[in-house]
């Protein structure tokens, strides 16, 4: 067997972040064979500048929506961003599928090897069928009005056996809060089973205001929309007790943004997690500030023993698709994280929480996460000048 070494100034291995006086050894393929010290390592050595890493882990995306990157305004707040989102999502069907394309390329040239993909419609799957990125495609099922459930619901299983059909791995899952009914959690309930869900949660302080009291901008945004919200009254819980208990049959858990986020729900999901079960919180600081230019209480996630994941949204609330960059956006902000535990969430934990860490994530002996190398990380921290690029 013909094998490759790589020597870095660091080599991060999922869990840890090494000096370098390790050798990574994969064969040609990129399968991972060790992780030996360099007088173990022999000749033909790979000599490289900075952190080598396995590649990222994008936990929530939606790439479908690649096309309105810059047409968004910022700090709108969520209700305006969902109305902008609904008015000019709509376009030619070439350019939407040529700004997937643009906006895959620059997920694999950035270090990205898999996504949590969020999907609406069928038109990401020709992109996604050429194999060049491991995605789990959320299917999103949303339907506020009670009276359209059923419809909302054939019609996300019909998306649901298309991408099934191209053996694209897929679940269905619940939009947002705010935008599944009562009837409608009923009915998609059970294809949570065993599976991977995900949920946009508590994005802006008008979700809990909807909940406790049943006014609050999402009401004005379902105004405008001209969504019949007469039916809906407030259950005076806070978002994530209404819904949560709807999850007790699901393998893996992805809480998604968590801006406004307390410790009241975190004892919440706490009490109510089932034995077993992954419960992941998913941060994508670069859309928080973009569209509620916020940021999302990691101190207290990490108090309470978190599991932390990132994504970074669509290119309609972000500049780009880049897990290095939400890092360096949160250890901008929180410089007391360190690159070992801010590189976890970007890889090991997020392929954890996608279910698919036997093979992506970390560098354990016979997997295949593919190599990153990020440059210009000076003293290990991943700072503003930080690149990141695949080398295999």
């Amino acid at each position: 067997m013909e094998y490759r070494k790589f020597k870095a100034t660091y080599l991060f291995t999922g869990d840890k972040l090494l000096d370098g006086s390790f050798v990574l050894v994969t064969d040609r393929g990129g399968t991972v064979v060790e992780i030996v010290e360099e007088n173990q390592a022999g000749s033909d050595l790979e000599l490289l500048e900075g952190i080598l890493s396995p590649g990222f882990i994008n936990a929530h995306c939606h790439i479908e929506l690649s096309h309105l990157r810059g047409r968004i305004p910022r700090h709108t707040g969520l209700a305006e961003f969902v109305c902008k989102v609904v008015a000019e999502r709509h376009f030619a069907a070439e350019e939407i599928l040529e700004s997937i394309a643009a906006a895959e390329a620059a997920l694999l040239t950035g270090g990205t090897v898999a996504v949590g993909d969020i999907c609406n419609n069928d038109l990401t799957i020709l992109q996604k069928t050429a194999g060049k990125l491991y995605y789990h495609n959320f299917i999103e099922v949303s339907g506020w009005r009670p009276d359209v459930a059923a419809v909302r619901l054939e019609k996300c299983r019909g998306i649901l056996e298309e991408f099934l059909k191209k053996n694209l791995t897929a679940s269905l899952v619940p939009h947002a809060p705010y935008s599944v009914s009562p009837g409608l959690w009923g009915k998609i309930a059970p294809f949570f089973t065993h599976n991977v869900v995900s949920i946009h949660n508590q994005e802006t302080p008008g979700e809990n205001e909807l909940f406790l009291q049943g006014t609050g901008s999402l009401v004005e945004m379902y105004r405008r929309m001209q969504i019949d919200n007469s039916f809906f009254q407030p259950p005076a819980l806070r978002s994530v007790a209404t819904y949560f208990k709807y999850f007790a049959r699901a393998a893996s858990v992805i809480l998604v943004h968590n801006t406004f986020i307390t410790q009241e729900d975190l004892d919440y999901i706490r009490r109510e997690q089932s034995p077993g079960q992954l419960v992941s919180f998913c941060l994508c600081p670069n859309a928080n500030q973009y569209i509620e230019d916020t940021l999302p209480p990691v101190e207290l996630l990490l108090k309470n023993g978190c599991g932390i994941v990132i994504g970074t949204d669509s290119l309609a609330s972000n500049d780009q698709l880049s897990v290095l960059d939400e890092i360096k956006t949160l250890s901008r902000n929180f410089p007391f994280i360190s690159t070992g535990e801010l590189l976890q969430w970007a890889t090991s934990s997020g392929a954890r929480a996608l279910q698919v860490a036997d093979r992506l994530g970390n560098f354990s002996p016979g997997t295949t996460p593919g190599l990153v190398l990020i440059e210009n990380a000076e003293g290990g921290s991943i700072g503003d000048r930080a690149t990141s690029r695949r080398i295999l």
